[in-house]
């Protein structure tokens, strides 16, 4: 690896801005940068800002979004700045960044936002890929043509992979959108291009029938390039986060740069109970925030400041062949390497998000930033999940958040002393999580690195909190989902992949005898509820592996994990939920109500299983279909498990 002082022998350090110097670059391909050598809480935290919109009335608000690619400072000021991609008003310049800004919504209020796709250079010609992309998977793959798009590709000959114009779609994590709106997988479009290669593709097999949909309800229709969703916002108030969705290259066009928060607020509770403000539009400079959205990420780093996927870099022809996990070596807040958050002695509400490709988090506010195991000084009351407010705040020494899980959560600092400094630290693994706890099961983070994520500098008081403490607050109560009309069962399962000798996951169903039968992306869809249908999912995993398993459409309850699924949800699991662990060798059962109609997918949000054939159609038929066949049960009671469920 390129430490620090081969960095400043090679005379790399500069101002932020600093170009890489001439005769350094076989250096910066060579070798990964250092993390240990990466400085530490020099940097402050960076707020997303509030996303401007183009346009406000009586009826909705209105955005035009962009992702394009450009530079900012991740790494340490006087370090190599990193090439990103991320989202922007195409009405205002400045305000690209990574993560993007959020944007903030109310319910009951519909937000319309038209994508674009903008990875062009100032000439108009395509960008490629700024990471190594395996064109052999099945996948948007536009060199295919008509014919061969959303399937696999084939080299090339390129030992960079796949080069061309880079495919995009947005999908509003934990919205209950309707499918034209949802950002499908085969929904992708190329950025209109001047140098668009002879025969590809520019948008995905389901692009034209979601556009049509969407004209046929908006009188809009869709220009090259973009794609116009509108979001009804007809849920409960939660923290939702929109990000790419591309058929097989989700986990590098996210890993690359592209997402950001969508906060979604509502009057349930009274001004000035929990913590804020949040960010807004009419910011001044120096605005401070109590509300404050967390998006915790790791990443890799070249000696110039260049992402690394999984080990290298496209430009430099490095291995492109699809692996099964991803874990970085730095962990980036905000888009920033270990940044410090200057408090004040209040309460905060912090909504946390772990955008991680792979990487499981083990969250604890402590004094000692290295010492394992970590001594929790201050409780995370979580408030909430993926899908609004629990039942009552919920305290907790340790916060397990799998990849694109939610808390919402309130950190009280009122009774610190000024120039006190704590740490939020990570215990989850350094590799694939099985279950279990750290320092016992599996080793922790490596304290020195991905073990730390974020600094807390107390200073003195300012202004009154007229937040209500923690454990005094009364969430709003919320109605249950009535009783399920079918149980599904269903599965996680792993195999060696033909040719490549990694173990490919897959979904899938179960057989007679209660083994798991694994499907594909493209096999025909099982998961057939109907509108209005409520149903219990029992999801058994027979992988060694914990999967995030996300479902479309929907914000589901938690019923029970285990060997048969009883044993009830702990107490930060009993809200509504779009992202719900499944550990090694368990069933875990979920009940949803699907209330729109249309193509949707649930799939593993472990990025790099979700790229390769851990998806699924997810298909609501009409009101009035029979609710079609996995192997479920019509008119099992929800609260029975079939005696093949259990069966090993």
């Amino acid at each position: 690896m390129v430490s620090r002082r081969r960095l400043l022998a090679a005379g790399a350090a500069g101002g932020a801005t600093a170009l890489v110097p001439a005769g350094w670059t076989a250096l910066a391909a060579a070798a990964p940068l250092d993390a240990g050598d990466i400085p530490k809480y020099v940097t402050p935290l960076r707020i997303p800002p509030a996303m401007p919109q183009v346009a406000t009335g009586p009826e909705r608000d209105t955005y035009v979004i962009a992702v394009r690619q450009f530079r900012q400072q991740i790494l340490p000021p006087s370090w190599p700045r990193t090439t990103v991609w991320g989202y922007g008003s195409t009405a205002h310049p400045g305000s690209f960044g990574y993560p993007s800004p959020t944007i903030m919504a109310r319910v009951d209020r519909p937000v319309r936002v038209t994508w674009v796709n903008q990875l062009v250079d100032d000439r108009g010609d395509h960008l490629p890929h700024l990471l190594p992309v395996d064109p052999t998977l099945h996948w948007a793959n536009p060199a295919g043509g008509i014919a061969g798009r959303d399937r696999h590709g084939r080299r090339d000959g390129d030992p960079r992979g796949y080069r061309g114009p880079v495919p995009q779609v947005v999908h509003l994590h934990g919205a209950h959108s309707t499918q034209e709106s949802d950002g499908h997988a085969e929904a992708w479009y190329l950025p209109v291009t001047r140098d668009l290669p002879p025969g590809f593709a520019v948008a995905g097999s389901a692009y034209r029938e979601f556009r049509s949909r969407f004209a046929e309800t908006s009188g809009l229709r869709w220009a090259p390039g973009s794609a116009t969703f509108e979001y009804a916002n007809d849920q409960r108030p939660c923290t939702l986060w929109y990000h790419d969705h591309t058929l097989g290259l989700t986990r590098e066009n996210i890993y690359a740069g592209p997402a950001g928060f969508y906060l979604l607020d509502g009057d349930d509770l009274p001004d000035g109970v929990l913590p804020g403000p949040a960010p807004a539009l009419d910011d001044p400079p120096d605005a401070r925030h109590h509300d404050i959205p967390l998006l915790i990420q790791d990443r890799s780093f070249g000696a110039d400041g260049s992402l690394r996927y999984p080990g290298g870099r496209a430009s430099h022809g490095d291995d492109t062949r699809w692996r099964s996990e991803f874990s970085g070596s730095t962990i980036v807040v905000n888009g920033r390497t270990w940044p410090t958050l200057t408090v004040r002695p209040r309460r905060y509400r912090f909504r946390l998000l772990n955008g991680c490709n792979s990487r499981f988090l083990m969250l604890s506010v402590v004094a000692n930033a290295t010492a394992r195991p970590a001594r929790a000084v201050l409780p995370i009351w979580q408030i909430g999940g993926d899908g609004g407010y629990l039942p009552e705040p919920v305290p907790h020494e340790r916060v397990t958040l799998g990849p694109a899980q939610r808390v919402d959560a309130v950190v009280d600092f009122t009774d610190v002393p000024a120039g006190t400094e704590f740490y939020l630290v990570n215990e989850g693994p350094d590799w694939a999580y099985r279950g279990g706890r750290p320092g016992v099961d599996f080793p922790p983070a490596d304290p020195r690195t991905t073990g730390q994520v974020l600094r807390f500098v107390v200073t003195e008081a300012a202004g009154v909190d007229t937040s209500v403490p923690p454990e005094q607050l009364r969430l709003p109560a919320h109605r249950r989902l009535g009783p399920a009309e079918r149980v599904r069962r269903l599965s996680l399962n792993e195999r060696m992949s033909g040719g490549s000798g990694a173990m490919a996951m897959l979904l899938g169903v179960l057989d007679e005898r209660g083994r798991g039968l694994p499907l594909r992306w493209s096999d025909p869809a099982t998961e057939q509820p109907s509108v209005g249908a409520t149903e219990v999912w029992e999801i058994r995993n027979f992988t060694r592996h914990v999967h995030p398993v996300h479902l479309h459409q929907v914000q589901f309850e938690f019923l029970g994990r285990g060997r048969s699924g009883r044993s009830l949800p702990g107490p930060g699991d009993r809200g509504r939920m779009d992202t719900v662990l499944a550990y090694p060798w368990e069933v875990t059962r979920i009940k949803a109500r699907f209330d729109l109609p249309g193509r949707y997918a649930w799939h593993c949000h472990l990025l790099e299983h979700e790229d390769n054939e851990m998806m699924r159609p997810l298909n609501v038929l009409p009101r009035g279909g029979a609710a079609a066949g996995d192997g479920g049960s019509a008119g099992v009671p929800e609260g029975s498990t079939t005696a093949s469920t259990d069966a090993g």
